[in-house]
Order: C-alpha cells, then sequence, then structure tokens
C-alpha cells in the first residue's frame, strides 16, 4: 500500500493505491473515489455487537467500508468538515482516538471502543474512546489543521477537550476544569484535558463546538 496526503491542511484528502489483494477498511461515506479495479463491500466489522459498540458507544458509524483491489488501484477518503488528514504507523502500539477522528485503516488495525470512564463523558466528545491497535497504518482526521505534540516522561501538558484528535495509551490523561469555577464558566474555556506524558499527542486547530457556538446566534431569524 502507498498514500499521499493531498490539499493540506484545510481541505484533506488521503489518495491510497492498493496492490492487486490488499484492503482498506474505510468509515461509511468517507470514500471519494476509487478506481474500477477495486471493490466495496459493506458489513459490520468484529460482527453485530462490535458493530452496535462503535455506533452507540463510539460514536462511530455502524457499518464498516471494505476496499479490496482485484488489480492495482486507488481509493480516496475524506472527511466530512473542511480539515487535515495524518496517517499514523502502527507498530504494536495503542492509539486512542476521539470519536469522529477516525477516517480509515488497513485490515491488520483493530478498531474498539474503549471506555474511558466519567473522564470521556464530561469532554463533550462522547462516553468513549476508539482503540486502536495492531501492525499497520491508520488515517484520522480533523477540523482544522493537526499538530503533533512529543510529550517526554512527566511531561504535563493541557489541552481544551474540542481540540483532541489521538493520542498513544501511554499517555495518561485527566479531564477537569480549566481552573477555578469562575475561570471554567466565564472564560470560554470550559473542560480541559490534562495530559501527562511520555507518547504522542494529536491536536486539531479548530473545535466543532467553538464553531457551532459561534455560528448558532449568526444564523438569520425567521421574521
Amino acid at each position: 500500500m502507498q498514500h499521499e496526503i493531498l490539499h493540506r491542511p484545510s481541505y484533506a484528502l488521503a489518495r491510497i493505491v492498493l496492490a492487486s489483494g490488499e484492503q482498506l477498511q474505510a468509515e461509511a461515506g468517507a470514500m471519494v473515489s476509487m478506481s474500477d479495479t477495486i471493490t466495496m463491500d459493506t458489513g459490520v466489522r468484529g460482527g453485530l455487537f462490535s458493530g452496535l459498540k462503535r455506533s452507540v458507544l463510539g460514536g462511530e458509524s455502524f457499518f464498516i467500508n471494505t476496499f479490496t483491489a482485484e488489480q492495482t488501484g486507488e481509493v480516496t477518503v475524506a472527511p466530512s468538515l473542511p480539515g487535515d488528514i495524518e496517517a499514523l504507523d502502527l507498530n504494536g502500539q495503542t492509539l486512542l482516538v476521539q470519536s469522529g477522528s477516525f477516517l480509515a485503516a488497513t485490515p491488520d488495525v483493530e478498531v474498539d471502543t474503549k471506555w474511558g470512564g466519567g473522564r470521556a463523558f464530561f469532554s463533550s466528545e462522547g462516553l468513549f474512546l476508539l482503540k486502536c491497535t495492531g501492525y499497520g497504518t491508520i488515517f484520522v482526521s480533523s477540523y482544522g489543521a493537526i499538530h503533533q505534540i512529543d510529550l517526554t516522561a512527566g511531561q504535563r501538558y493541557t489541552v481544551d477537550t474540542g481540540h483532541m484528535v489521538a493520542f498513544d495509551d501511554t499517555v495518561q490523561y485527566d479531564v477537569g476544569r480549566s481552573g477555578g469555577w469562575k475561570t471554567t464558566l466565564l472564560s470560554g474555556e470550559g473542560l480541559v484535558c490534562k495530559l501527562t506524558g511520555p507518547g504522542r499527542f494529536y491536536m486539531q486547530t479548530r473545535s466543532e463546538d467553538a464553531f457551532l457556538s459561534w455560528l448558532v446566534p449568526h444564523l438569520p431569524k425567521s421574521g
């Protein structure tokens, strides 16, 4: 498999070239185009219960599309919102992906939900994180550009919950207030995620929630 990310960071498109017999799994609706040498099959990866977990608890599509190359060809995928795509290699480690950021992955990457407890519940991003493990490549998407931060052991970092994309499971995290109650309520920051390294962390430069908060008051009102 070969891939390249085009038109980034604002309107990213992932072009993935599959050799004969190679496969790609992608979220329903992520496909933009494909060669006529590629076949697409829609199913529930991991069975009915796994699909329900991903859909109801993980905020992802119930169905997964599997693309198979009968001969060498390409598939292009893109997120629904304007933003970036990052291709991340997994070599046996685990990556936790925020709901809505998973776009596609090679078939040897296992995608499952991970209970985040109260921390994820209060983050406004959903009750569950997607747990991605195995050997292969995973494509994650964002609203805005993706910015990578490499945390050293013990290094602490704070990020607004609406800007999280993915992080290694070696990174410890806690969701809490940005400061005292006055700061939390009046600063416009709300709840934040407090990270402790080591590991990779990926954040998006824009927040869907922040955009909607700005957009709704500016929508024209009916007379």
